[in-house]
C-alpha cells in the first residue's frame, strides 16, 4: 500500500537534509505511529506521502514514493486525492469555509468529486458519527471548539474514504475522551475498512495502546521500527528525547529496585503492565 525507497529531501532554501535514505513499507490495514523529537522530519515525510513533496513545497526530492500504486512524484495532487488524505495539526487550516454546516463541510470533497448525492448523505452520517459529530451536522464549522475542528477534519477526509490516510498529531488538541474516540476511529477504520493509516503523535501511551507498529525517526533517519512494546522501551528512544510511558517508567523504577523479575520484559500496555507486576508473585 506504501512503498517508500531510499527518500532524501531538502527544502528549497534551507541547508541540510529534512529526510535522509528513508526506506519502508506499510501493508494494508496497518496502523502505524511515527515518533521522534521536534525537527527529527516527521511531518516532512508526511508531506512526501500524501504528495505535497514535491508539488506543493519544492526542494530536492531523491528516491520514490508510490502511495496505493501511484508514483507521488508523477501524479498530480487531484490523483492523488482519491488514495491517500492528510489531516494537519491545525484543523483551522482544513477548514474551506465554503459551506455553512457541519454537514456540508464534509460533503465538500465528495461533491467536488461528483459522488451521487444517496451516497453522499451515507457517507457524511457514517462519518460524523464515527467521529462523534452527529448531533452536531447543522452548526457552523467555525462554531465548533478546536478539539470538535479537528474531529471534523478527521470526519471529512473519513468520508473520501482513502485508502491511505495520514495524520499529522491529530489529538494536540484533544482532551482524554477526545483522544481516545480519535484513536478509536483510527483502530476500526483500519481493522474494519482496511485503511492504512500514519499518524505522527507524542502521546505515547495512546500509541502504544493502539499502534501496530511504531516507526522512530531522528535527524531525517529511521532509528528504529518495530512493534510499540520493542520500539518505545529501548534505551535509544529515552536518548533521542522521546520519553516512555507512564507504565514504562514504573517498570523500569520497580525493576531497578528488583521489585520484579529482572529479566522480565518492560511494558508500554495496561494489560502488559498488570502482567509485569504479577511476576514477581509467580
Amino acid at each position: 500500500m506504501i512503498d517508500v525507497q531510499n527518500l532524501s529531501f531538502s527544502y528549497a532554501g534551507f541547508p541540510g537534509m529534512a529526510l535522509r535514505g528513508i526506506t519502508l513499507a506499510m501493508p494494508k490495514g496497518q496502523l502505524c505511529s511515527i515518533v521522534g523529537p521536534n525537527g527529527a522530519g516527521k511531518s516532512t515525510l508526511c508531506y512526501a506521502l500524501s504528495g505535497f513533496i514535491p508539488h506543493f513545497y519544492r526542494g530536492v526530492l531523491k528516491g520514490t514514493v508510490r502511495v496505493s500504486g501511484l508514483d507521488v512524484a508523477e501524479s498530480s495532487l487531484g490523483e492523488l486525492a482519491g488514495a491517500v488524505g492528510i489531516v494537519v495539526q491545525n484543523p483551522f487550516n482544513q477548514i474551506t469555509g465554503a459551506r455553512f454546516t457541519v454537514f456540508e463541510e464534509v460533503a465538500f470533497g465528495l461533491e467536488n468529486l461528483g459522488v451521487p448525492r444517496d451516497e453522499i448523505i451515507s457517507r457524511v452520517a457514517e462519518s460524523l458519527a464515527l467521529t462523534g459529530l452527529d448531533s452536531m451536522h447543522d452548526q457552523s464549522p467555525f462554531a465548533l471548539s478546536g478539539g470538535q475542528q479537528q474531529r471534523l477534519a478527521i470526519a471529512a477526509m473519513i468520508a473520501m474514504r482513502p485508502a491511505v490516510l495520514i495524520l499529522d498529531e491529530p489529538t494536540s488538541q484533544l482532551d482524554p475522551i477526545g483522544t481516545r474516540e480519535v484513536f478509536g476511529v483510527l483502530r476500526r477504520l483500519a481493522a474494519d475498512q482496511h485503511t492504512t493509516i500514519v499518524l505522527v503523535e507524542h502521546k505515547l501511551e495512546w500509541v502504544a495502546a493502539y499502534s501496530d507498529r511504531v516507526i522512530a525517526i531522528v535527524r531525517g533517519q529511521i532509528v528504529a521500527d518495530g512493534t510499540a512494546r520493542d520500539v518505545l522501551t529501548s534505551d535509544l528512544i529515552e536518548e533521542i528525547g522521546v520519553g516512555s510511558t507512564r507504565l514504562t517508567r514504573a517498570a523500569r523504577l520497580a525493576r531497578a529496585q528488583k521489585l520484579v523479575d529482572s529479566q522480565a520484559a518492560l511494558p508500554v500496555t495496561l494489560v502488559q503492565t498488570i502482567d509485569f507486576f504479577e511476576q514477581k508473585d509467580r
